[in-house]
């Protein structure tokens, strides 16, 4: 008894499309990268809406190519395990990066443990305070009713 089977290839349709694409580099303050980290991108359009998500690879890099019809502040987020920051890349209508730090549009991401705004000092302290008198009135009350 023989076999027969008849082989047949797939076709494969390749498109590009030539873009302008933004390398995101995330580090930690100690200069280690945030590797799989999560990203998110913001356009102009929708800051409210996620236009793209994804990770960084083991060196805590991220490219991407923004929506050359959307001009404006294009806003990243990444995080790591709470750690984390959000910059903004500001892509004029000429379609260029005005805020690169060198021409290949090379952006990093530090971070920011050390460098809260002075509101965010004061709402954290508060939350400290009032978290170590819920606390002791908690525990006060109980110590009421054992009597």
């Amino acid at each position: 008894m023989s076999w027969s089977a008849k082989a047949t290839a797939h076709g494969a349709k390749i498109n590009y499309e030539t873009t302008q694409a933004i390398k995101i580099d995330a580090a930690f303050d100690n200069g280690e990268p945030m590797s799989n980290a999560q990203v998110t991108v913001y356009s102009p359009q929708d800051p409210s809406t996620p236009w793209l998500q994804g990770t960084t690879d083991e060196k805590g890099s991220f490219v991407f190519a923004p929506d050359r019809s959307q001009p404006g502040e294009w806003a990243v987020q990444v995080r790591q395990a709470g750690h984390g920051d959000l910059i903004t890349i500001s892509m004029g209508e000429d379609q260029s990066a005005t805020e690169n730090t060198a021409d290949s549009q090379v952006m990093s991401i530090q971070s920011t443990n050390d460098s809260f705004t002075p509101i965010q000092i004061v709402v954290m302290s508060v939350a400290v305070i009032w978290g170590f008198v819920g606390t002791a009135l908690y525990f006060a009350q109980g110590t009421k009713q054992a009597k």
